[in-house]
Order: C-alpha cells, then sequence, then structure tokens
C-alpha cells in the first residue's frame, strides 16, 4: 500500500513555513490523539500524521523527501536517511509533544513551568456561641494555626545573600520526559517540583519551604441574628499564599447553644406561661420573662390552654433587616393538691356549671352512684 504524500497528510503546501507545519501537526494531534478519539482508525491516523511530521520538521530529512519522495528517508533505498520513527528527537518533536500532552492532561509541558504567584488555601474553624450572643451580636477571640511568611527569609525560601539556581535534574525546563513505547510522557521534575528553579541554600527556619506555621488570635466581630449553620468569611486570614501571592480566607461556622425559657424559630422567640386557673378564667395580669427584661402582659376573662400572645419587636434581629416578635403560649395549670376549702369552693363553682350539672359534677350524689340507680342496683 503506498504512503500518502507528508504535505497532503499535514494539509500543507510545500513552501509551507516551519511554523505553518507545527500549527497544521498540533491541530491534527489534538484531534487524533488516541486518549482523545476512541474511534478505530484514530491511531493509525495519529501514527501517520506523527511519522510526516517528522519528516518535514527535519530540514535535512525534509530536503531528501522534496528531492526524492519516500525513498529520500527509506532506510533500506540509496542514502536513506531512515533511523525508523519510533522515537520523538527529530525536529524538537518532544518539545511540541509535550505541549500537546499538557493541553490534554494539565502535564506540566515546558510552557507550563515556573508557576506565578498563587493564593493560599481558605480555613475552617467551628464556633459555639451562646443564646443570647447569637440574638444580640458579640465579639469573640479565637486562635488558629495557619501558614505565613517566613520573616528569616522574607518569603524568598532562601539563606540571605543567596538565591536560587537552574534546577540540576531538569535543566530549567521544569519537566522530565520518559519514554513509553510509542509515546514519549512529560512529567512535572520531582526535584524542583515544576519550577525549572530551586533554593541555592534553604532558609534555615523555613527549609526553603518560604513559609512557617504558626498560631495566631483574632477577634471575629458576630453581628446579631446569626443561627446554627451561619457562616462568617474573614478575608486574608488564612493559609499564606505562594510567590508573593495573596492569603486566603477565613470562615468561622458557628453553633448556637439552646436556652432555657426560649425557643427560636425564624427571626421569632417562643416562650411558654403556666398560669392558674382561676387567672385563666377571670382574667388578670403576669410577668413575663424576654430577652430585654420582664415585661407585664394583661390576661382577658376566659384564656385556653393554647392561647398564644405576640409581643412586637421582642425577637430577633434580622440579618435581612427588621426584628422579629415573642411569642407566648399559655398553659392553663390545672391543681393537684387541694384543701378542703378549696374542694368546697370547686364543687360549688361546678353546681353553677351547666356542663357540670350534665355529667353530674356538683350534685349530692357521687357519678358511682348514679351509674348504680340507673343499672337497678
Amino acid at each position: 500500500m503506498s504512503k500518502r504524500d507528508y504535505y497532503e497528510v499535514l494539509g500543507v503546501p510545500k513552501n509551507a513555513d516551519d511554523n505553518e507545519i507545527k500549527k497544521a501537526f498540533r491541530n491534527l494531534a489534538r484531534k487524533y490523539h488516541p486518549d482523545v478519539n476512541k474511534g478505530e482508525e484514530a491511531a493509525e491516523k495519529f501514527k501517520e500524521i506523527n511519522e510526516a511530521y517528522q519528516v518535514l520538521s527535519d530540514r535535512q530529512k525534509r530536503d531528501a523527501y522534496d528531492q526524492y519522495g519516500h525513498a529520500g528517508i527509506d532506510p533500506n533505498a540509496f542514502g536513506g536517511f531512515g533511523g525508523g520513527f519510533g522515537g520523538f528527537s527529530g525536529g524538537g518533536f518532544g518539545d511540541i509533544f509535550g505541549d500537546i500532552l499538557s493541553d490534554f492532561f494539565g502535564g506540566a509541558g515546558p510552557s507550563s513551568r515556573r508557576r506565578g504567584p498563587r493564593r493560599g488555601s481558605d480555613l475552617r474553624y467551628d464556633l459555639e456561641i451562646s443564646f443570647e450572643e447569637a440574638v444580640f451580636g458579640c465579639k469573640k477571640n479565637i486562635t488558629i494555626e495557619k501558614t505565613v511568611g517566613c520573616t528569616s527569609c522574607g518569603g524568598t525560601g532562601s539563606e540571605s545573600g543567596t538565591g536560587r539556581k537552574v534546577c540540576p535534574n531538569c535543566k530549567g525546563r521544569g519537566s522530565v520526559s520518559q519514554a513509553q513505547g510509542f509515546f514519549a510522557i512529560q512529567r512535572p521534575c520531582p526535584q524542583c517540583q515544576g519550577e525549572g528553579e530551586i533554593v541555592e541554600k534553604p532558609c534555615k527556619t523555613c527549609r526553603g519551604t518560604a513559609r512557617i506555621r504558626q498560631s495566631a488570635k483574632l477577634e471575629i466581630t458576630i453581628p446579631p441574628g446569626v443561627e446554627t449553620g451561619s457562616r462568617l468569611k474573614v478575608s486574608d486570614e488564612g493559609e499564606a499564599g505562594e510567590k508573593g501571592g495573596p492569603s486566603g480566607s477565613l470562615y468561622v461556622f458557628l453553633s448556637v447553644g439552646k436556652h432555657d425559657l426560649f425557643e427560636r424559630i425564624g427571626d421569632d422567640i417562643i416562650c411558654e406561661k403556666d398560669i392558674t386557673f382561676p387567672l385563666a378564667s377571670l382574667g388578670g395580669e403576669i410577668e413575663v420573662p424576654t430577652l430585654k427584661g420582664i415585661v407585664k402582659i394583661k390576661i382577658p376573662e376566659g384564656t385556653q390552654t393554647g392561647k398564644i400572645f405576640r409581643l412586637r419587636n421582642y425577637g430577633v434581629k434580622s440579618l435581612r433587616g427588621g426584628q422579629g416578635d415573642q411569642l407566648v403560649k399559655i398553659f392553663v395549670r390545672t391543681p393537684t393538691e387541694l384543701n378542703s376549702r378549696q374542694r368546697e369552693l370547686l364543687k360549688q363553682l361546678a353546681e353553677e356549671d351547666p356542663e357540670s350539672k350534665a355529667t353530674g359534677i356538683g350534685s349530692s350524689k357521687t357519678f358511682l352512684e348514679k351509674v348504680k340507680e340507673a343499672l337497678g342496683g
């Protein structure tokens, strides 16, 4: 089977310059790379593209190809330049192939080494506050552990009077190549971590990392109205950045404790209040605890268990504006220990109650005696 013309394979004219050939190869390689294109013919197509580029990117091989065609590079033909296509040493192929792999996999090709400034990582701190602190707001002092720039070396990672030098392992490229069959894979240099440079004489304090770990004391302002799950952001109090990059942020997650008397629902506060049976019946005035102090409210005659009274603006100040209310839920307390005088008064009351008369309560005969009479006992 005859081979296709290499210029036709790459889709470039015969007078194409090196940049045109390189650009055409990159575009085709991205399209037909086996890790991207799973089609049955992709691998063969990719091999054909590689072969064409290796010849046309090498000036000596390209001249021979232009003069004699495929025979000019055939190792079995006259004066062929041969050498096969198993490696990627010619025409800067390793460089361009490394760049393509970097595009595919986010690898560290020559164009991606020497990272610039990087923002530091964010930190999380869990803080528990009281019910009152959540309602009214407060200030809290906390201590966190985080990385900061090394003051001994000024964040350079080097001892005073020294600097950085080219990495001897990757020669400043930031990546190293490793042949794997038909392909050459580029990876970040393990010695310089893809930087292309190493610290000549590491700082004794930070050991060349340019950052150290230490405790930091902070005062956190908690606004009124927060609740469990609220998150406060404190900018620039996270981990220190790299190479002069900004620090991350600190996120404070709040947990609010319970209260003995009050329960919060949204921006409202609920409390329960017991009142006596006479007070519920006759009405009167009671004192109710609030987060602002004791408040008096009026109880109308005939108040039933479950009745709710609303105290306007005695709730929680909302983070979105406005303020909630306090809801007072009434429970009528039934007496359990009565003296003889109290019993007699209740019986007299029952005598006058139509509902009590209907059930026999308050009459001279007990309920059990009435049942016996009805049964002929």
